[in-house]
């Protein structure tokens, strides 16, 4: 009986040893359960055509700063001054502004309606944003690109109606307002302004564009359009950059002329338009702001929604090539910006 037994337990043993050896190798070689979650993979950053009008760009330490019409979606959400921002003029984030992302908004400022083509610059430690609402120019402050911009409810020298300022301010330290007047058709005039940046000394005021050559109105209409002045001074020469014809014209493009003084009298390039949208496959390429950081120039502009549609205008940016008397595109340089929207 004692050996059987023995023979019995050991039988058991081996038994036992085999089950586990069995559930182990299934055990290893065991498919993962169906109801286990794959890892996920990366998600692409997706990107949105940003569609400001009128744009124009701030550089504040390593920030750039993104201002435009706002129009469609955009507008839909207030009135006012959206602004992006970047560290690189690509990769583009926002709007960042700080009353749910605008820089200025109607409640803080002057003006209800047509809130169009600002211009931000740094001077005497704060930020000035001049700007156009009810066809009439305001000035407004703030102590942040960011904002709030505010001013006090009033616009400057209201006489007529006026759009589209940039101000420019000379080495002496002389300030002039360059903007354009609606009358018998959109003309750019130019003023000295005072030191507070709110009134211009109008005995100055004198108009220094029109629209007369033919890429300028190239539907020859009644009321010709001359508008969006940009002014650098380089080599003691001042250049002003323009854009001409309707915006809804597919022919809207940028020009340049040049002074020995801010006040004229102006000659315009014969190299003109430097810009046009059919050399880089767009429509309506006008109507920007230069941007001048670390020797480059670039020039931020918008076109036309599509081939089919002027609304929303589509922003966008392209190199200028300057050799120190002549301006130039690079048209292959051009590109739409982008926001990221995560």
């Amino acid at each position: 009986m004692k050996f059987r037994e023995t023979i019995g337990v050991s039988y058991k043993w081996v038994y036992l040893l085999v089950i586990l050896l069995l559930n182990f190798s299934c055990a290893e070689n065991a498919e993962k359960p169906d109801d286990e979650p794959e890892p996920e993979e990366p998600q692409e950053p997706v990107f949105s055509t940003v569609y400001l009008a009128d744009p124009s760009i701030f550089k504040s330490e390593d920030t750039y700063y993104l201002y435009g019409t706002s129009q469609g979606s955009l507008e839909s959400k207030g009135k006012g001054f959206l602004v992006f921002t970047s560290s690189d003029l690509t990769n583009w984030e926002g709007p960042n502004g700080i009353a749910s992302g605008f820089a200025l908004s109607e409640q803080a400022a002057f003006g209800n309606t047509g809130f169009w083509a600002p211009q931000v610059l740094h001077y005497e430690e704060e930020f000035y944003m001049a700007y156009t609402a009810n066809e009439q120019i305001g000035v407004a402050r703030s102590s942040n690109p960011l904002g709030l911009f505010t001013n006090n409810g009033t616009s400057i020298d209201n006489s007529q109606k006026q759009i589209d300022p940039f101000v420019f301010i000379d080495d002496d330290g002389t300030k002039y307002l360059y903007h354009v007047r609606l009358q018998d058709g959109n003309r750019i005039y130019v003023a000295e302004m005072n030191d507070d940046l709110a009134s211009i000394k109008s005995e100055t005021l004198q108009e220094i564009i029109a629209a007369e050559d033919p890429w300028e109105n190239t539907e020859n209409a009644s009321w010709s359009v001359a508008e969006g002045p940009t002014v650098f001074k380089a080599n003691g020469q001042y250049y002003l950059i323009y854009s001409a014809n309707d915006f809804r014209n597919p022919d809207y493009a940028v020009g340049y002329a040049t002074s020995d003084h801010p006040l004229g009298p102006w000659t315009k390039s014969v190299n003109n338009p430097i810009i046009h949208g059919n050399d880089f496959g767009e429509r309506g390429a006008g109507h920007g702001d230069l941007i001048i950081d670390g020797g480059e120039m670039k020039y931020v502009l918008h076109t036309h929604f599509s081939t089919n549609a002027v609304h929303p205008r589509k922003t966008g940016i392209i190199n200028l090539i300057f050799d120190g008397e002549e301006l130039s595109a690079e048209e292959d340089s051009y590109r739409v910006l982008e926001t990221e929207l995560f």
